[in-house]
């Protein structure tokens, strides 16, 4: 099953100046962020990917093109740096399309500017490239499967650290809670989609919510909840977050990785639910 991911915004919450990588190439360990967002999904077995480039572009191609296997895996070297036997391999049967699609497209102008890569697909897999997770996708993609939607997305609890507050009619504050217990969903990604899609986007408009809106009122949209690991690197304080989870070896989103798979709290244990259709 093909990956499309969207690699190609700005990112401006997470440059430092106008000569920085582009965010999904921000790096987590050794690797960036997309290589671990490609690494959950071949996983899986889903190793056909379609990158959606734009901001960055030659420094996506580039990445791969130098690839270096033997900084994410075991070897022996022998005769110097002639003979390297690589105990393991990461993209070795990664079939990898890269796609210009705009320095200023939308992501759902991104998406129609790759159809002809997916629309001959009975379904195919959707992502930003810069959003971990140890979401079931197998357990995800089932549900879609036997399902009649056009769409669906991971829905992830409110991520904000912020409280809220109520406020009474004398401007008294009466009591202060974390947002999470607002029990909200937010859009996690980790899209599974029908060609059918193609058919509500629109130039100059988005995947979320201009085409998914679209979807509601022939209830063709589902949502399948998730209260395990899930976390999006929008911030330098999001990438340091996760760098430290990696020096720590808890790392619940690299489930190829038993070393470093550990379990945080409200990690790993959570199922998937699906929710409308």
């Amino acid at each position: 099953m093909k990956v499309v991911l969207f690699c190609g915004g700005l990112g401006m919450r997470m440059r430092e100046d106008a000569a920085s990588a582009p965010k999904p190439m921000a790096m987590i360990g050794d690797r960036p962020l997309l290589w671990h967002v490609m690494r959950y999904y071949a996983h899986f077995g889903h190793t056909e990917f379609v990158l959606c480039l734009g901001y960055g572009a030659a420094a996506v191609k580039d990445y791969f093109l130098r690839y270096d296997e033997t900084i994410s895996n075991d070897f022996t070297l022998t005769m110097g740096v002639r003979d390297v036997h690589l105990f393991s391999s990461d993209i070795t049967n990664w079939n990898i399309t890269f796609i210009d699609t705009g320095l200023h497209a939308t992501i759902g102008e991104r998406l129609m500017r790759i159809r002809e890569h997916v629309e001959d697909d009975p379904y195919f897999l959707a992502n930003y490239a810069d959003t971990l997770t140890d979401a079931p996708l197998p357990q995800m993609i089932e549900r879609f499967r036997d399902s009649t939607a056009t769409a669906s997305l991971l829905a992830v609890p409110v991520q904000s650290t912020h409280h809220v507050i109520d406020i009474d009619g004398h401007d008294q504050v009466s009591r202060v809670r974390p947002i999470r217990d607002l029990m909200q969903w937010e859009n996690g990604g980790y899209f599974i989609l029908r060609p059918e899609i193609f058919a509500e986007l629109r130039t100059g408009e988005d995947l979320v919510p201009h085409a998914l809106e679209r979807l509601l009122p022939q209830r063709r949209l589902i949502a399948q909840r998730y209260t395990g690991f899930w976390r999006a690197a929008d911030t330098f304080k999001d990438r340091a977050e996760l760098e430290q989870l990696y020096r720590s070896g808890r790392c619940p989103w690299m489930l190829w990785d038993s070393n470093r798979h550990g379990v945080t709290a409200g990690a790993g244990s959570a199922a998937i639910h699906e929710v409308g259709q």
